[in-house]
């Protein structure tokens, strides 16, 4: 899909498909309203009918209507207009951008001036929309047959024009590229994340984050190997790989936006590539979904692109550990004690229990460059999908000033978090027998919580830290997200984790 921002009165454009909004009936107004003034008379009855409500994504597609230089009208609701916002107005675009490829044309013009009457709404709108239609507009299907590789490339080809008179403003055009740029790496992402585990590996992992960063100023990628990892003591992600044929990777990004006396902003991914569970093995049915298991590393890889490509003025650093948790001779067993790069010992009570182990290792590291702050995404437990299902993703941090940047951040971005608890108990939950730590809690429930007392214990004294526990939100969140996958990877906290990012510019 390419999509353009263009300074000029949508009826001043000539295509087959018009975009434009209606708005639900208020107190004082009985009846829906479409924000284009002369299409708002045109249609009067299907509003007086009520086939256009204004209610919140709906699209009614209106064939042949030739109005004006467009041979169809598509009216998509923004909803009641004190209800209107950034992620309602992405959500209405995902509407927009499947009722125009339902419409199989080529190209299309959306009436972005019908959105909203208030000036400080423009930027966040105008970003919304790209990010709608960008993040929309995905779709994983090149490993299908010719025939539907055709049917992509048809779809690729739709040409979306947003129409604005305001198309000139300085905020609205900077607006409209930063949400090119977010909703195409939030794709790259989830495509790392939609490859299968054959065709991801650790290995394919670390060489597709050095070839997206090929060309982009002040990012660098460093790859280490299972030579260079073991002779770095990580001794979390050397131990998950050892049941693997795949070797692992740890995968190093670093931004320079800012004067190196700068401290820098740290994000860590845990990437396992694919994870049975190892000798502690996940029952067979939806053990497919575990390609998964990568998505956080996937998504820092992202955040990484987003901030070089953004040109943010800060330091950052990517970390992403890489590896697969599989079952051979050299596996790692129930009871088996590892070391972690800062020297602590973790007895392995559950080898299912792997992430935890690899994100040791990387917030070890991320420690020792005394950065700022420190955030991690994980795929890491099944007790976050359970207490908070797909919308919100769960994070846990001690840090107040931290947690008031992630919410404003969340709120910035129009993803869910929601804040969970971490106290002195979950970590004494986590206190070994034959080692300091247990990579399972001794007591039961909390899972969540427990599993962010234990990477907890791998982060610097005086660090601001926040964990991000995204086995909810990682994929399968299209039935809450209409600009999301129904299946597939979902690109969760990208957006957010950039806005955390400008917070400290």
């Amino acid at each position: 899909m390419a999509i353009n921002l263009l300074n000029k009165d949508v009826d001043s454009l000539t295509c087959p498909a018009l975009v434009v909004f209606s708005k639900s009936s208020s107190q004082k107004e009985k009846l829906a309203k479409v924000t284009h003034s002369e299409l708002n008379k045109k249609f009067a009855a299907s509003i007086e009918e009520k086939s256009i409500t204004g209610k919140h994504q709906e699209a009614v597609t209106f064939r042949e209507i030739n109005h004006a230089g467009f041979r169809h009208v598509i009216v998509v609701g923004l909803g009641k207009e004190n209800e209107i916002t950034h992620e309602s107005v992405r959500q209405s675009v995902a509407s927009a951008y499947e009722a125009v490829k339902a419409l199989n044309v080529k190209e299309a013009a959306l009436h972005f001036d019908g959105i909203t009457t208030s000036k400080k709404d423009l930027a966040d709108f105008a970003k919304a929309v790209v990010e709608g239609l960008v993040m929309t507009s995905y779709v994983f299907d090149e490993l299908k047959s010719s025939a539907k590789k055709d049917a992509k490339k048809e779809n690729e080809e739709i040409t979306i024009h947003v129409a604005t008179k305001l198309g000139n403003d300085k905020a609205v055009k900077a607006a409209f590229n930063e949400g090119v740029i977010l909703g195409s790496v939030v794709n790259f992402s989830r495509r790392l994340g939609d490859m299968p585990g054959n065709l991801m590996t650790p290995t394919i992992l670390a060489d597709s984050t050095v070839e997206a960063a090929k060309g982009i100023a002040n990012l660098k990628v460093t790859v280490w190997d299972k030579a260079r990892i073991k002779k770095e003591r990580m001794g979390g992600l050397l131990g998950v790989s050892m049941g693997s044929d795949q070797e692992p990777r740890f995968i190093i990004m670093e931004y320079k936006g800012a004067a190196a006396s700068k401290k820098p902003v740290c994000f860590v991914g845990k990437g396992l590539t694919f994870d049975c569970g190892g000798i502690s093995i996940k029952p067979s049915a939806g053990m497919e979904e575990m390609k998964y298991d990568m998505c956080g590393g996937a998504n820092v890889i992202g955040t990484m692109l987003a901030i070089a490509k953004l040109k943010l003025k800060i330091n950052a650093v990517g970390l992403v550990a890489s590896t697969e948790n599989l079952v051979n001779g050299s596996a790692t067993k129930p009871g088996d004690v590892h070391t972690a790069r800062n020297g602590k010992t973790f007895e392995i009570n559950n080898t299912d229990a792997e992430g935890r182990l690899i994100l040791a290792d990387a917030l070890s590291y991320a420690t020792e460059l005394e950065p700022q702050m420190i955030c991690d995404a994980a795929t890491l437990t099944g007790a976050m999908v359970v207490a908070l299902g797909n919308t919100h993703t769960g994070y846990f941090t001690r840090n107040n000033a931290l947690k008031n940047k992630v919410e404003k951040a969340a709120d910035e971005s129009g993803e869910w978090v929601w804040h969970m608890p971490l106290t002195d108990f979950h970590v004494k939950d986590m206190k070994g027998t034959f080692a300091d730590l247990s990579n399972m809690s001794s007591g039961k429930g909390a899972g969540s919580a427990t599993a962010a007392a234990f990477l907890e214990q791998f982060v610097g004294e005086g660090i601001p830290w926040a964990h991000f526990d995204i086995a909810g939100t990682g994929w399968a969140v299209g039935n809450r997200l209409p600009y999301a996958p129904k299946k597939g990877a979902s690109g969760a906290m990208i957006r957010t984790f950039v806005e955390i990012a400008k917070s400290y510019t």
